[in-house]
């Protein structure tokens, strides 16, 4: 356990900062389930809007050191090409 003052204050923030973090963690992950739900459903114009909505707070979350900036970008490539694919398929069916 911390000895000293400066110590228990840095303990201190280090919980406050884990609890932010996995809030923040918490609402990138639904956001990037809302695309993939949307994607599923087949509705393209939802499925737009989730992507739209999700990007930014993609950004956001690589920008604060929640996640990796490659991981951000790995994310947004994936859940794109999904959405490319989603049109081939309802152009072709």
């Amino acid at each position: 356990m911390a000895n000293t003052a400066q110590a228990k204050k840095r303990a201190r923030q280090a919980e406050t900062h884990r609890q932010q973090n996995v809030s923040h963690r918490s609402k990138l992950r639904t956001y990037i389930k809302k695309v993939v739900k949307a994607i599923g459903s087949g509705n393209r114009a939802q499925a737009e809007h989730a992507y739209t909505e999700a990007v930014p707070i993609i950004d956001s979350m690589a920008r604060k050191g929640i996640i990796h900036t490659n991981k951000a970008a790995r994310h947004k490539s994936r859940l794109n090409s999904h959405l490319r694919g989603m049109a081939g398929a309802s152009a072709t069916g």
